[in-house]
């Protein structure tokens, strides 16, 4: 089995473990009396895990195919959502109850994942040349996301992260820590654009 076919492996690996951890953790908001699915799946968390295995698992089924621009793009939103994930998770949360009790489910969905796809996009990097433009795409989701959980938190009162929720701080803190974490957001897109480009010049240049 070649280096292709085993990193195929380990990406169906990655997603069957993802999806178990993510069915996992709403079962046990279900059990505890807590589930509800408009909370449960507006966690920025579970909502770029998904975007990762939709985007491993489209990788899978072209695999005998040249990818197209629009799966590039996809991988390299995960990349980006995914670490920015685990370092949110580090700095912001480490003491927060993120709705994940299980210490595996945490860890699959904020530590190891994020890692397989980073990895994933420097061991097969994409096959088209990314630029700024493309970098700055990937910033259009969280952009709308976090708008939208603010506004919603304003009419609802629920915040999926404290450091969303103006009663910590007020809306000047809310807004100062959304800007640094934009920022964060933009050199990691720029980087991911910049390390897939340069990984797929250094494959092609490669001696056969």
């Amino acid at each position: 089995m070649g280096v292709r076919s085993v990193w195929q492996v380990i990406r169906a690996a990655s997603i069957a473990l993802v999806l178990l951890a993510i069915v996992v953790a709403l079962q046990s908001t279900r059990d505890a009396g807590t589930f509800n699915p408009t909370r449960f799946f507006a966690y920025f968390t579970i909502q770029s895990n998904l975007i990762g295995v939709v985007a491993l698992a489209w990788a899978i089924a072209t695999r005998d195919r040249r990818r197209s621009r629009g799966l590039e793009l996809l991988r390299g939103a995960a990349v980006v959502y995914l670490t920015v994930t685990f370092f949110v998770v580090i700095v912001l949360l480490s003491d927060v109850d993120v709705s994940l009790e299980l210490a595996w489910v945490d860890f699959v969905l904020h530590k190891l994942f994020p890692i397989v796809v980073v990895a994933d996009w420097l061991i097969d990097p994409p096959v088209v040349r990314l630029g700024v433009r493309d970098a700055l795409i990937w910033l259009v989701y969280p952009i709308v996301w976090a708008v939208l959980t603010v506004v919603r938190g304003a009419v609802d009162g629920w915040y999926p992260y404290p450091f969303l929720d103006p009663a910590n701080g007020g809306y000047g803190k809310v807004t100062i820590t959304v800007v640094l974490i934009t920022v964060g957001f933009v050199v990691l897109a720029l980087l991911f654009a910049w390390l897939g480009n340069a990984r797929a010049r250094r494959i092609e240049a490669a001696p056969i």
